[in-house]
């Protein structure tokens, strides 16, 4: 007789024996993917299922993410997951079904990098056109580097070449171009990046189609060319750059142009400026000689015009001499009208009357003060009458409660002992009540 236990460890001995090594293959379903970074899901087809487990130590190999509903072949052995007595089967390799799993990745990758707008056109910058350093992101080792320095000293000799030389190939190789990127820019004098690297497989260009380099291209502040593989080649690289080359040789020609074919393209334009120069100091010089041929005719319209003007000035003169004398007869005739009416005259016979208004004026001033004066008078003795000063002087006084300074008008409104202050027609007194007594006790 067996116990549980023994018999599940017996059935799981037999089938990892038996299956240490199988493949499968099934659609997943049932993902899972705790903190511990295992991964759990189930492989089913039509008529049936089987559990599956891919430890984190496997799960971080895998190039592209997993999906529910995605046709996978796997490799693995079969176990017996002994607390709940099931059978399962322990994953090494996942590769998805019809298309490689680097591939997959990539078009995972794309999908959700093109969502947030990394390779919209609008973001893409011109290349400078004539660039006086150029930044070269390669390995130094390869057949590119070669290709970009012949095609770069042969087109514009004098150009300043910045190489970061890093792995194009491994697993160092996406962090140290998108480090060689970020070097670049903060290096400050660079016009123009070109990252790329010779032709491969897609497990030799994957380093161009890591996250971390497609980022770095994008947040690149100078232009950069992707020239990565050859024309067949296609990279996340190449949709992010401003500008994809097809191959490395391309990438150096598209980034300067040729001197000689400058220098020769200025040299026609120079000429070409001088000949319209000549062209049009030529027609200058008609318009002038056939402008000397009417400077006679100019003397003679001037010298005629110069002629009325003289007549004009002589005209002028002999009108502006008639106003001036018509003027002077004016005045003299207003200076006649005006002395009759002068002020001063009027004023010396006025002051002849002054002496005798005056005399009347102080008569009539004499009489009113004298009225004025005893209505005064009679106003002073009434105010006087009416004064209590004037009846303190007749022998009266005003006594006030002290401290509260009311006027005693009844003897109810003191009390024995209290203090008292008599206003006299001069001077005041403190007294103190020693009796008080109504009119009726008097």
């Amino acid at each position: 007789m067996f116990t549980v236990s023994e018999l599940t460890g017996l059935l799981r001995a037999s089938i990892e024996e038996q299956f240490s090594d199988i493949w499968l293959e099934g659609e997943l379903s049932n993902l899972r993917a705790p903190g511990s970074g295992h991964v759990y899901c189930t492989l089913k087809d039509k008529a049936s299922q089987i559990r599956a487990v891919l430890f984190r130590s496997s799960a971080v190999r895998l190039r592209f993410a997993l999906q529910e509903g995605l046709q996978v072949i796997v490799r693995g052995r079969l176990t017996v997951y002994e607390p709940r007595g099931e059978y399962q089967i322990v994953l090494d390799t996942v590769e998805p079904k019809g298309v490689g799993a680097l591939q997959l990745a990539v078009e995972q990758l794309k999908t959700r990098l093109a969502a947030e707008g990394v390779f919209d056109q609008e973001r893409k910058r011109p290349l400078p056109v004539f660039p006086r350093t150029v930044g070269v992101v390669t390995s130094l080792t390869g057949a590119a580097i070669r290709d970009i320095l012949a095609v770069l000293r042969r087109r514009w000799p004098t150009l300043h070449i910045l190489i970061a030389p890093v792995q194009v190939q491994g697993e160092a190789a996406g962090r140290q171009i998108a480090e060689a990127l970020t070097d670049l820019n903060d290096w400050g004098s660079v016009d123009v990046i070109i990252v790329g690297r010779g032709g491969g497989s897609l497990e030799d260009l994957w380093s161009f189609n890591e996250e971390i380099v497609v980022r770095a291209i994008a947040a690149s502040r100078v232009p950069v060319v992707s020239a990565v593989g050859h024309e067949t080649d296609v990279t996340l690289a190449d949709f992010v750059a401003d500008l994809r080359a097809p191959t490395p040789s391309a990438a150096a020609e598209a980034v300067v142009p040729v001197l000689a074919e400058v220098v020769e393209r200025l040299r026609e334009l120079t000429v070409r400026a001088g000949q319209v120069m000549l062209r049009h100091c030529a027609f200058e010089r008609q318009r002038l000689e056939g402008g000397i041929g009417g400077l006679t005719d100019v003397r003679f319209r001037l010298q005629e015009s110069a002629q009325r003007t003289d007549d004009l000035v002589d005209r002028l003169r002999e009108l502006i001499q008639r106003l001036l004398t018509g003027g002077h007869t004016r005045v003299h005739e207003a200076q006649r009208d005006l002395s009759g009416l002068n002020p001063i005259l009027t004023i010396k016979q006025g002051l002849a009357t002054v002496p005798q208004f005056s005399k009347r004026l102080e008569g009539q001033m004499g009489v009113r003060l004298a009225q004025h004066r005893h209505r005064t008078h009679a106003m002073l003795a009434q105010l006087n009458t009416l004064s209590p000063l004037a009846i303190l002087g007749r022998g009266y006084s005003i006594l006030h409660t002290v401290p509260a300074g009311q006027i005693v008008r009844h003897a109810s409104d003191v009390e024995v002992g209290q203090e008292l202050d008599a206003q006299l027609s001069r001077g005041r007194l403190s007294c103190t009540v020693t009796r008080a007594c109504d009119n009726s006790t008097v």
